[in-house]
């Protein structure tokens, strides 16, 4: 995964971020300033009250976005086929909402199909999980936490999407939380009982949270999402358009058990493999929240995976928990395609495993997780 993800298909969109960034009023290497109009501050809230229930709590939809030929140029085609796939899949287990804008609509409507819902809200690029709200629950119900998207750092054009996660929780009426710092989805992997995963190089970084530090941070993370203890690893800075997000490096399966994108026997050696060591290292040498030893399940990542870009994301780990399913990647190599399946299947016993191709998708440095934002059920 070297740095791509959408960055190398829109070389005129890149020519054009400086002034967009301008317009935005948003300074390079700046973290944006937080949004506080029909806003509850972090602060309004003690720690403990709200929660980030894991991806397996059941959900009331799934959000997807719509991808752009302003980001995805001459891709954006198949990439919209792969979004389409993944929408009708997950669409047999639950509803789905697809964000588009509003000229973008009856074509994301025609290849959704009526099972899938589209929105009219203005998007830049197909990234919900992290231009999207963050949801929490609590004692008055489910609530949206705005992460300030910025762009990864101000690395694409984000005029439109840093607005989504407050257009969305507007249409739906549900409550915002704007958090005190920048962030997004993808960086955050939790047990839903009180334990956090991390990359510092998604989040201890200044072209997010600039002066602050990784304890300020963290504080701020305990604050927004009623976690107790949060587990840190290095990752990868500048390597990738997210600056290595954990949800492309190690996932909660269940509390206690965390499911790990392995390097292939017989893969290079990259920047990625050392961080995988030391996260391996540091995630075996952890306990959660309630004092559990974690436990860690190896996923390998396909080796055979035909004629792709050095961005190509070829990640099992980056699958989605889905009502009653599992949706997750498959590459073209069929013994590893078939491995991963089974484990993913006896870690998530009772649920449906529904594999994918996503040969476009992936060369956005992206997958199914990255694409997808979960809202669970009250209670």
């Amino acid at each position: 995964m070297q740095i791509s993800r959408r960055q190398t298909l829109q070389t005129a969109a890149a020519a054009a971020l400086g002034g967009a960034l301008t317009a935005c009023g948003s300074q390079d290497g700046a973290r944006s300033a937080p949004r506080t109009d029909h806003a509850v501050t972090a602060a309004a809230r003690t720690a403990g009250r709200r929660r980030l229930p894991e991806e397996t709590h059941p959900h009331a939809a799934t959000y997807m976005a719509w991808p752009t030929r302003q980001i995805w140029g001459p891709a954006a085609a198949g990439v919209r086929d792969d979004i389409a796939r993944i929408a009708r899949a997950i669409a047999e287990f639950e509803p789905v909402t697809l964000l588009a804008n509003e000229r973008d609509v009856p074509a994301a409507r025609r290849a959704c199909g009526f099972g899938v819902e589209v929105l009219p809200i203005p998007v830049d690029d197909l990234w919900m999980r992290d231009s999207g709200p963050v949801f929490v629950l609590g004692p008055d119900g489910v609530a949206g936490v705005d992460l300030n998207f910025n762009g990864w750092g101000n690395k694409q054009e984000h005029g439109r999407d840093r607005h989504v996660a407050r257009a969305l929780l507007g249409h739906a009426g549900i409550p915002r939380i704007t958090a005190p710092i920048t962030a997004e989805g993808g960086a955050l992997e939790t047990d839903g009982r009180g334990t956090l995963l991390a990359t510092e190089s998604s989040l201890v970084t200044d072209n997010r949270n600039r002066g602050r530090s990784r304890t300020d941070i963290e504080r701020a993370l305990r604050d927004l999402f009623g976690v107790t203890r949060v587990i840190w690893v290095k990752g990868v800075r500048g390597k990738d358009i997210t600056d290595y997000h954990i949800d492309a490096l190690a996932r909660f399966a269940e509390p206690g058990v965390v499911v790990m994108s392995t390097p292939a026997a017989g893969a290079p050696r990259t920047a990625f493999t050392a961080a995988y060591e030391q996260a391996r290292t540091v995630i075996e040498g952890s306990v959660d929240a309630r004092g559990k030893r974690l436990e860690v399940v190896e996923l390998p990542e396909p080796l055979h995976i035909g004629r792709h870009g050095d961005g190509f994301l070829a990640c099992y780990v980056n699958y989605y928990v889905a009502n009653g399913a599992v949706i997750m990647p498959c590459y073209g190599d069929k013994k590893a395609d078939s491995r991963a399946a089974a484990t993913v299947r006896d870690l998530y016993p009772g649920r449906k495993v529904v594999q994918l191709p996503l040969d476009h998708l992936g060369e956005g440095g992206g997958g199914i997780h990255c694409a997808t934002q979960q809202r669970p059920e009250a209670g």
